[in-house]
């Protein structure tokens, strides 16, 4: 065990990291703040935009200090439009070149590994060799099941890339001491991939960032948001959404007092503003990305706040996120979504969820919030905020998580 002197020395691992906007950097900044040594192995930073931030380039800011935090940055070929030949580009270069950070520019000694791991499950890898090299435990927290987000986003559904995948995240779980996941029902998945079938998985969620939990007054400006009732879009725009679906619903509901706000950025933000404008859905309004600290006046300036995801397998097992920064802000939440999501809303009663892709459904349920009451809104409201409290407070599980790092020392 470390005492109140010895500092743990922490290397945290992920492709992506602050600037860009991820729920790791909560986790590196506040165990500097605990007093924790924490060093981060990250990649130039150029989601969700593809370019990179201004001030960083491929050869350039290698290394880096922020809050305390020492950052090692590998470069990489930025994703740019987010089609398949650069962002195959994006994610090999990363690994191709962090081995190089591994060999060369990781000298210090970790006292463990935390390997927050998105899409690519690829990003794992240089957990492994320094874990290889220091001969040090490895905690490996599961954000995106490969390959089913693979199978579920691309046109590869089998065949030797998928079955090469498959291999390889087999071997890092393997090698993983404990896997953490962010949906219960990832479990299941990941066990049919250990031969290890006493493996250490433990559920450990994503929670609200702190400025949905700690919502401060300020003089930031937001665009007034049109008269009616206001169905909030919060996030990615990208292919696993189903909008689709989503302006199919907006089709449906046209003749109501209903707009659907989209506040967010991403691939799939150019096809949305195409097929507003094409169909005449007045009442889309797709406004773009704004900064995270500007959300929370987004939310509260919304009636209800939208969820959703695609129709496929791996979406069924998986929590968005946003979910919890709906219900930390005490809003009521449409969902579209299958599986342990749609659960959450409706077993929570912070809302209604639907069926992945069920338009119909989503209007209709839409149509029902409008109707209701103001009591009914407050019991939802409340509801929402109630759950978050009792199941996802960041501070009792970055507790879980810090009990976790002394446990292995």
């Amino acid at each position: 065990m470390f005492g109140p002197n010895i500092k743990m020395k922490v290397l945290f691992i992920s492709q992506y990291f602050y600037p860009e906007v991820f729920k790791g950097n909560e986790i590196v900044f506040d165990f500097a703040k605990k007093g924790y040594d924490v060093t981060v192995l990250t990649g130039k930073p150029n989601y969700p935009k593809g370019d990179f931030y201004e001030g960083y380039s491929f050869f350039g800011k290698k290394e880096e200090t922020i809050k305390g935090v020492k950052i090692l940055r590998s470069p990489l070929f930025p994703r740019k439009s987010g089609k398949a030949i650069p962002l195959a580009l994006n994610y090999l270069s990363f690994i191709f070149f962090s081995y190089f950070t591994v060999l060369f520019r990781v000298k210090d000694k970790y006292d463990i590994i935390f390997v927050q791991q998105l899409s690519p499950a690829t990003m794992a890898l240089p957990g492994l060799w320094v874990k290889k090299k220091q001969k040090i435990p490895m905690v490996l927290w599961v954000l995106d099941l490969w390959p089913e987000s693979v199978i579920a986003t691309t046109s590869l559904k089998k065949g030797r890339v998928i079955d090469f995948i498959e291999k390889l995240v087999r071997k890092i779980y393997a090698k993983s001491d404990v896997i953490l996941v962010s949906s219960k029902s990832f479990k299941k998945s990941i066990q049919n991939k250990c031969e290890d079938k006493n493996k250490n998985i433990q559920y450990f969620p994503n929670w609200a960032e702190d400025v949905f939990v700690n919502v401060k007054e300020t003089s930031i400006q937001i665009p007034e948001l049109p008269e009616g009732f206001n169905v909030m879009f919060a996030g990615n725009v990208g292919e696993s959404q189903g909008f689709e679906a989503i302006l199919d619903a907006a089709e449906k509901t046209k003749e109501e007092t209903i707009n659907w706000i989209v506040v967010g950025d991403g691939r799939k933000l150019n096809w949305l503003k195409k097929e507003v404008k094409e169909r005449n859905l007045t009442k889309v309004y797709p406004l773009g990305r704004y900064p995270l600290e500007t959300m929370p006046h987004f939310f509260k300036k919304a009636d209800a706040m939208l969820v959703s995801l695609k129709d496929t397998p791996v979406f069924g097992i998986t929590v968005p996120a946003k979910v919890q920064a709906y219900m930390a802000s005490g809003k009521m939440i449409l969902g579209m979504i299958n599986g342990e999501g749609k659960d959450l809303i409706n077993e929570s009663k912070c809302g209604y969820a639907v069926a992945a892709e069920d338009s119909s459904s989503l209007s209709e349920k839409a149509i029902k919030l409008l109707y209701s009451s103001e009591k009914e809104r407050n019991e939802m409201e409340s509801n929402a905020l109630k759950y978050y409290q009792g199941n996802f407070s960041k501070e009792k599980l970055f507790s879980n998580l810090e009990n976790l790092f002394q446990a292995y020392n």
